[in-house]
Order: structure tokens, then C-alpha cells, then sequence
């Protein structure tokens, strides 16, 4: 059974900079037993990152459709897992106000990080929450998840303008802030066809030329295996082979 001290330990011994910008891709189930169970999980990412600035994911896309429109950022639970729940009721977490594709953050800099999102017409324009994680220079851990899970490359997609991607008129939907402030907020939803394709289901595809690039490296938290990503170098090295081939993650064939 792992301690929140071991699993402090862990995040260090990964490279995690404790004062940097750290977003979180989690299974709580991989980590296997910790004493405190997932809390003691949060309070150890916590604790390392109190110097710097900690995101979760808490995105809604799987609920939100076109008769659910209203965007409840103080209840609306997340379709993304239990520890991105129980993060976002946490004391001093600010949750973004993206209808489907929010974040919950806290620490250095939460409040203008996750500020703006109203004003968003996509579920991860570079100006938002996923280019913002470029801007800082970011870590994106995936612990005990695959590269399939990689938000972020829906954003390096949607800012080099990757066809069959985002459908073409807006849907209205509601945000609520944290104070009962209501927002229209239209976007343009994640939508392929002609091909139908999940191009989340083939961003793994990328690991091999992260590896080379030095973009990822690799550890353990709990029982986990974890990849450490550079939001830049995942970035910068995805781009290319994007605009040679648009259709990259149409499927699973070898990057060449």
C-alpha cells in the first residue's frame, strides 16, 4: 500500500518541475492501493505541485448534446474520471467554464489560466486552456493512461487546421459560473465524416517519434506507468507531420 510520501516521492523521481504547469490524464484504478485512496492521490499531487500550477481535466463532452445545453461548472460532474471529480470540489480549485471541454486548476496563476473559456468557440482553441498549456511550457502526465487519452492533440489539430475535425455550425450552450453567472457559449463540436473516424484512437501512433524527440519519458506513480509529456516538443514535433499529412490520425498506419 503506497503512502502519500511514496507517491510525492514518485512525481520526483519523474521529473516533474514542482513549480511549473503539471495537467494530469489519470486512472485512479491503475495506481492500485494507497492509503486514503484517491484523496491521499490528490493531496500528493497537491502538495508537490503547491509551488506551480496543477490541472485536471473535468471535461463534459460525453453529456452535452443537443437537448442537455446547460453547463453547471459548480455541479456538472465530469465524464473523465473519479479523481478529476473529486479535484474539482476541492477548496481553492478554479474550474474553467468550457461547456464540454473544461479544467479545473490550482495553485500559481488558476484564476488567469482558466479564465476567458466563455469566450471560446471550440473545444481547445489555441487561445484557451490546451494552447495555454504551450504557452507556460507545460508537463502533461499520463498516469496509468495511454497516449490515446492526449487532449492536447486535439488542440495541435484544431491550430493547424486539420480537416474533418470540428462540425460546421455552432451549437448554443449555457456556462454557469461559480457565482451563478450565465454565458451563451456557441461552439463548434468535435465532429469527423467522410471518413467517420476517432482520431483520439490513433494518437498513440505518435509515441516512437515523441520517444526520439526526446518529447516523453517515462515512470511510475503507485502501481501506474506513467508517461511524462513536454506539451512544447509534443507540439512542435506533431506539427510537421500534420501539415505533410492531414489525415495522420485518420488511422493507425506507421508515422513516416
Amino acid at each position: 500500500m503506497y503512502t502519500k510520501d511514496q507517491l510525492k516521492f514518485q512525481l520526483g523521481a519523474m521529473g516533474i518541475d514542482p513549480k511549473g504547469t503539471l495537467l494530469v490524464h489519470s486512472s485512479m484504478k491503475a495506481i492500485g492501493d494507497v492509503e486514503g485512496g484517491a484523496e491521499t492521490v490528490l493531496d500528493a499531487l497537491c502538495e508537490y505541485m503547491q509551488g506551480g500550477l496543477l490541472v485536471l481535466p473535468t471535461h463534459t463532452w460525453r453529456q452535452m448534446n443537443d437537448t442537455y445545453t446547460v453547463f453547471d461548472s459548480r455541479t456538472e460532474p465530469s465524464c473523465v474520471g473519479l479523481l478529476t471529480n473529486l479535484f474539482l470540489k476541492r477548496e481553492g480549485v478554479i474550474r474553467s467554464l468550457h461547456p464540454t471541454h473544461s479544467v479545473a486548476a490550482i495553485g500559481k496563476d488558476a484564476a488567469s489560466y482558466t479564465a476567458g473559456e466563455e469566450l471560446t468557440r471550440t473545444p481547445c482553441p489555441r487561445n484557451g486552456c490546451w494552447g495555454k498549456l504551450y504557452d507556460r511550457r507545460a508537463q502533461i502526465l499520463f498516469l496509468g493512461c495511454t497516449l490515446k487519452c492526449n487532449t492536447y492533440l486535439h488542440g495541435v489539430e484544431e491550430w493547424t487546421d486539420t480537416p474533418n475535425r470540428l462540425k460546421a455550425t455552432a451549437q448554443d450552450f449555457t456556462a454557469i459560473d461559480r457565482h451563478g453567472v450565465s454565458y451563451t457559449v456557441p461552439q463548434y463540436r468535435h465532429h469527423t465524416e467522410d471518413p467517420v473516424v476517432d482520431p483520439s484512437e490513433h494518437y498513440d501512433k505518435m509515441e516512437p517519434i515523441f520517444v526520439a524527440g526526446g518529447a516523453v519519458t517515462y515512470g511510475h506513480f503507485g502501481d501506474a506507468r506513467c508517461i511524462l509529456g513536454d506539451a512544447v516538443k509534443m507540439a512542435d514535433l506533431t506539427v510537421p507531420y500534420l501539415q505533410r499529412d492531414p489525415h495522420l490520425f485518420d488511422n493507425d498506419d506507421a508515422v513516416e
